[in-house]
């Protein structure tokens, strides 16, 4: 059985020109790519998309990153697909990410790690439904 995750290419990788290499990874690592688009959030877009961290110091900080430049939202598929991925982007800090990963290939800081990965099976569902709707489920 084949699962759904969404993954976020961020600014920081857009605008260094990063998107091929990171795509080749995904795809390498077996994963397929189900929707893609590319879209430069609004502030209430990503207002609501991170609205878990609203009131975290880095909230503000957060914001006007995510909503700087353009970003690509993707749908990933493959068996397993929120872990695994999880796997291939490495930890959200690059500096202590795996040698391999995505982040620790394109990230330069913790806010700046070139992509966003869904964390659950729950919130890769509600994540891909808020980019791409309900149809981009299964």
């Amino acid at each position: 059985m084949t699962d759904r995750t969404l993954m976020i290419i961020k600014p920081d990788a857009v605008s260094h020109n990063h998107v091929g290499e990171i795509l080749k990874r995904v795809e390498e690592n077996g994963f397929k790519i189900v929707e893609l688009q590319m879209m430069k959030l609004t502030r209430a877009q990503a207002a609501e998309f991170y609205a878990i961290h609203k009131g975290k110091p880095f909230y503000g900080g957060l914001m006007d990153f995510m909503t700087s430049g353009p970003t690509i939202p993707l749908v990933l598929e493959k068996a397993n697909a929120v872990a695994l991925l999880r796997e291939v982007v490495g930890a959200t800090n690059p500096t202590v990410a795996e040698e391999g990963s995505i982040r620790k290939a394109f990230g330069t800081s913790v806010q700046r790690n070139a992509v966003h990965a869904s964390d659950s099976p729950e919130n890769a569902a509600i994540e891909v439904a808020f980019f791409f709707g309900n149809a981009a489920q299964n």
